[in-house]
């Protein structure tokens, strides 16, 4: 069997592990160490499995992963997520579909200072749904709208899958997170917009919400100047160039500890359960891209991805088309594929394509991003719709993929306008790099 046989069938045992319901980093690692075995030798694979756990998890860029979860956890239980719906709740509730609006609004703030789609949507799920129950919201607008609201936990800054991104391909996390602005608050007016149609043409899903008077409204916004101000120090100070990345996502965990002990939360049980939170996420993480380095080695041995990387160089249809194809592969897959797992296993085969024909990587990862996030809302997988599920108990499967349908064809539109200006993508980069 060649070499690239060899790497084709890795990459068919792999997928057929993952839909039998493996554990990604483990499936990746185990096909990587056994293809690498029968490529060269077992000693030598032996010596990759030695080598690798440590010089991949002890890279100082990684830093930045669990440090941005901290600071996402010392969010959640300073209160932030419970404040800043109060205050979209104040200033958008009274509208028909309102309460919809303010959590898509309040999950876009939160995500600010969270960078992860599931904990997004749990968070303000918890925060959300029982008032949008209490107004009388129809269950499969109110659990879509926190499914697809929490979508943009990964779009906008600081992003995980970003990081990843940026980490595995070697390009700027800070362009990237720069990148990530425009198609976040873009995405976040389509599914406002979205929610706002839905109860227009049936106004029994969304009624109007209690009016506040002016004056609650403006001292309302009292309640977001932690969410701001943390994000233009640590979000800010990058673009700024005072921090580097790493050094941000630092700042940021000390200032969230900060809030979560000027609210007097900082108790022995939230630190722990904050910490214990951040160490679990983080080795999910840490695991799928060590799998994904080993899966990775294995693929460039075999040079799976420069023959196809080459194959599509010389094909001869449109550079653009090349790029939807890619993205239909991740759309499909990401109905049966965890969204992290997905982005580390095709970027080392897309990227060098990519590059060969001369297309923006930053533009690209976007593009990736945003075809990750339909993935999360998508049957069977549904990462978000599964974390909602969790959280409405008694809301049936069904109901809440049926809500977020509306939402997940605006999200499509949202990303065919990404590929149709890709400067909408790239101006602030350009800008501030």
């Amino acid at each position: 069997m060649s070499l690239t046989m060899l790497g084709v069938v890795g990459m068919v045992v792999l997928v057929a592990l993952l839909l039998m319901g493996m554990n990604v980093g483990v499936c990746m690692l185990a096909v990587g160490f056994l293809g690498y075995g029968f490529a060269i030798n077992f000693t030598a694979a032996l010596g990759l499995l030695k080598a690798m756990p440590f010089s991949t998890i002890a890279n100082f860029n990684l830093a930045i992963i669990p440090l941005f979860i901290l600071m996402g956890q010392f969010c959640f239980y300073s209160g932030i997520s419970s404040d800043l719906y109060e205050t979209c709740n104040k200033w958008l509730g009274q509208l028909r579909g309102g309460l919809s609006v303010a959590t898509i609004g309040a999950c876009a703030l939160f995500s600010a200072v969270c960078g992860s789609s599931p904990a997004a949507a749990a968070t303000m799920g918890t925060v959300c749904l029982p008032e949008m129950r209490k107004y009388g919201y129809e269950n499969g607008l109110s659990t879509g709208c926190l499914a697809a609201g929490g979508t943009l936990g990964i779009m906008l800054p600081p992003s995980i899958a970003f990081i990843l991104y940026g980490i595995a391909t070697g390009n700027s996390i800070g362009a990237l997170f720069a990148a990530g602005i425009i198609p976040g608050v873009m995405l976040t007016l389509f599914y406002a917009a979205t929610a706002l149609i839905i109860c227009k043409i049936d106004p029994s899903k969304g009624p109007k919400g209690e009016v506040f008077p002016m004056i609650e409204k403006v001292k309302s916004l009292k309640n977001v100047w932690a969410i701001l101000v943390l994000f233009i120090v640590v979000i800010g100070g990058i673009f700024a160039g005072y921090f580097t990345p790493n050094e941000s996502s630092a700042v940021g965990a000390f200032g969230a500890f900060l809030f979560l002990l000027i609210r007097r939360k900082c108790t022995l049980k939230t630190l722990g359960e904050a910490l214990f939170g951040t160490i679990k996420t983080s080795a999910m993480i840490l695991m799928i891209i060590l799998g994904a380095t080993i899966f990775g080695k294995f693929l460039t041995i075999t040079r799976v991805t420069t023959n196809m990387a080459n194959g599509v160089a010389t094909m001869d249809i449109p550079p653009l088309a090349i790029i939807l194809m890619m993205l239909l592969i991740y759309i499909v897959l990401g109905f049966v594929m965890d969204s992290l797992a997905m982005l580390l296993l095709l970027v080392p085969i897309f990227y060098p394509i990519v590059m060969d024909l001369g297309m923006d990587p930053i533009w690209f990862g976007v593009l990736i991003v945003m075809a990750m996030e339909t993935g999360q809302i998508t049957p069977p997988i549904g990462i978000n719709v599964f974390v909602i599920a969790g959280v409405a108990k008694d809301v049936p499967l069904f109901t809440i993929y049926r809500g977020v349908a509306p939402f997940l064809l605006a999200l499509l539109i949202a990303m065919a306008m990404m590929v149709a200006f890709p400067s909408l993508s790239t101006v602030l980069p350009n800008l501030l790099y």
